[in-house]
């Protein structure tokens, strides 16, 4: 196979991979029934003029499969990580001792249920189009190599290799779907 056609191939796997590996960071954000400190991953705080995600300000885990316990570094935290919780609109009503912030994940209904699965279809769908993006455009630079001296047929086999990739990685896509469905909607 010819050199330029090998070098699209692996920047199209490469990029493929990123967009499958994003996919998932998006299904993980999805509650699923259970707290998990990945919950509040997209929340940011702001920290002395800055914006800054909760993990980094402060400690959070999990003591029980209801709760998260957030638990800043400094006291004067704490007001700002509970009133960027409230605006981050995750459905959650965090709970302010005045050393750490507790939040009481309720139990899924069925129609929430059913709203997260069309999430997750709408974010799989999404990471599906990137992979086929990144596809016509590899597909594009195979095509212009002819410029550069390569045959027809290295071409052709070139685009099926692509095909052969687009393939694998909206298989991945739609097994990872299948695995946050079955998680969303076991009671």
């Amino acid at each position: 196979m010819n050199d330029l056609i090998k070098k699209q191939l692996d920047d199209a796997k490469e990029h493929m991979e990123k967009a499958v590996s994003h996919t998932d960071a998006e299904l993980l954000k999805l509650r699923a029934g259970k707290a998990m400190p990945s919950m509040v991953d997209g929340v940011h705080v702001d920290y002395y003029g800055s914006p800054a995600p909760i993990s980094q300000i402060a400690n959070v885990n999990t003591p029980d499969a209801r709760t998260i316990v957030i638990q800043p570094w400094e006291k004067t935290m704490i007001s700002p990580i509970e009133k960027a919780i409230l605006e981050a609109n995750l459905g959650f009503n965090p709970q302010n001792d005045g050393i750490i912030i507790r939040i009481n994940v309720p139990p899924l209904t069925e129609d929430r249920r059913k709203d997260l699965v069309k999430k997750v279809k709408a974010e799989a769908e999404n990471g599906k189009v990137t992979v086929r993006n990144i596809r016509k455009d590899a597909n594009e630079k195979i095509k212009k190599s002819s410029k550069d001296g390569v045959s027809e047929d290295e071409i052709k086999g070139g685009e099926a290799e692509v095909q052969k990739l687009t393939d694998a990685y909206i298989l991945k896509i739609d097994k990872l779907v299948e695995v946050k469905e079955k998680e969303i909607l076991t009671v």
